[in-house]
């Protein structure tokens, strides 16, 4: 690390019965004092769910790095760290960007050295991979939704003149069938008409 200021980061969540972060920051700081890096600030979230966007005390060591109070982040682990891939590979992006040096202790990944940016990769191809895994199952959810024959994205809105065309049918003592076989619709979008047209009329 080019200079020893370091900011340490743990999490514990509701999950993790019983854990103390104090044993995070203990390894934490028995590290940075081997490596002879200063501690310049300690940063522990209590009760937050790694999924969770809420995370203030990693969001004040963030903003540690990005005014460069300190030249290195050391985390416990890496899912104590990152609520999911993307938001790591992102994070670690921004660090690389500021100049700011990341260590995991627990995986042992410090990655101002080679082998440790070499692993940054890995991780950046991993996260564009659970990406593509996602997108290919949002694409196979709506096609198969359409195979049903399940309507997929907004329901559309009905058009004025359908409404004055359906209290119009209705008028003139149509049924629900009648109407949506005239204009050729289905029966629930002529029911939707109805109701939007004020109409109330049992089904038929």
């Amino acid at each position: 690390m080019k200079s020893d200021k370091v900011g340490l980061y743990g999490r514990v969540s509701t999950t993790d019965k019983g854990q103390d972060p104090e044993l995070q920051l203990r390894d934490l700081r028995a590290y940075a004092e081997a490596r002879r890096w200063k501690v310049f600030g300690e940063h522990v979230d209590k009760g937050e769910s790694g999924a969770k966007d809420r995370r203030p005390e990693l969001g004040r060591l963030m903003e540690d790095a990005r005014k460069r109070r300190i030249d290195g982040i050391l985390v416990w682990k890496l899912d104590r760290f990152g609520r999911s891939l993307k938001s790591l590979v992102t994070t670690l992006e921004e660090l690389r960007a500021l100049g700011i040096q990341f260590v995991s202790y627990t995986e042992n990944l410090d990655f101002s050295i080679p082998a440790g940016r070499a692993m940054a990769n890995l991780i950046g191809v991993f996260a564009e991979f659970e990406r593509d895994l996602i997108r290919e199952r949002v694409r196979a959810g709506i096609q198969n939704a359409k195979n049903k024959g399940i309507r997929v994205g907004r329901r559309p809105l009905i058009d004025k003149r359908l409404l004055g065309t359906v209290r119009n049918m209705k008028d003139k003592g149509m049924s629900i069938r009648g109407i949506s076989k005239e204009l050729g619709l289905s029966r629930a979008v002529v029911h939707r008409a109805t109701r939007s047209a004020g109409i109330n009329q049992p089904q038929m």
